[in-house]
């Protein structure tokens, strides 16, 4: 908890003195994600590997503090801006490891932050495409399955969500469309895969 109002106070510094175009601090920024990534991922929040009992407890005196710092994550990646471009590729692995924790309401908050670095490369990489963003998404899911994250839920949200997105945008419903069905079709054989490997 202590830890979190210490992250909290960094949101607020950074959106207000690091922001602007004259004072950005990429470093800063990106200290700030994998801070946050990381408390979010530790082991010591992950209720879902408590006995139900302990799990209520937890919840009832500090709420699940993953979902608070989830949704601070989301907002700080909206706020960026412009500036989002300089986040791709390097920021798709520590978005995805956010989405992969199995708490329905985190996954649906962050999952769309996918569509918008899609959109972002589209329009400002000057190839009109998100070629970059694809190969990281990619690779990072076929690592993070192999270490035991993904199931069938987030097989299924992660592609309603990107479809939903693709196909309201002008230019990226084929492209978008044809790219969330292939990682839902490499998820499903990735998930299938390490059933069997166990």
């Amino acid at each position: 908890r202590v830890f979190l109002r210490a992250v909290n106070q960094f949101t607020s510094v950074l959106n207000s003195l690091f922001l602007d175009q004259k004072h950005f601090e990429l470093q800063l920024w990106n200290n700030y994600f994998h801070l946050a990534v990381a408390f979010l991922t530790h082991e010591s929040l992950q209720l879902e590997t408590f006995s139900q009992a302990k799990r209520n407890k937890i919840i009832k005196k500090y709420g699940d503090m993953r979902k608070e710092i989830g949704f601070k994550i989301r907002d700080m990646w909206y706020n960026l801006g412009p500036h989002k471009i300089k986040f791709i590729p390097a920021m798709v692995g520590p978005i995805l490891e956010v989405t992969l924790v199995p708490e329905p309401e985190l996954r649906k908050a962050t999952i769309p932050i996918f569509f918008d670095m899609m959109q972002c490369e589209f329009n400002f990489s000057g190839n009109r495409n998100f070629h970059m963003f694809e190969n990281e998404l990619i690779t990072k899911l076929d690592q993070e399955v192999e270490g035991g994250r993904g199931d069938e839920q987030y097989k299924i949200l992660l592609e309603k969500l990107l479809l939903e997105h693709c196909r309201k945008h002008k230019y990226l419903a084929a492209s978008g469309e044809v790219f969330a069905l292939l990682v839902s079709s490499l998820l499903e054989n990735l998930l299938d895969y390490r059933t069997i490997m166990h």
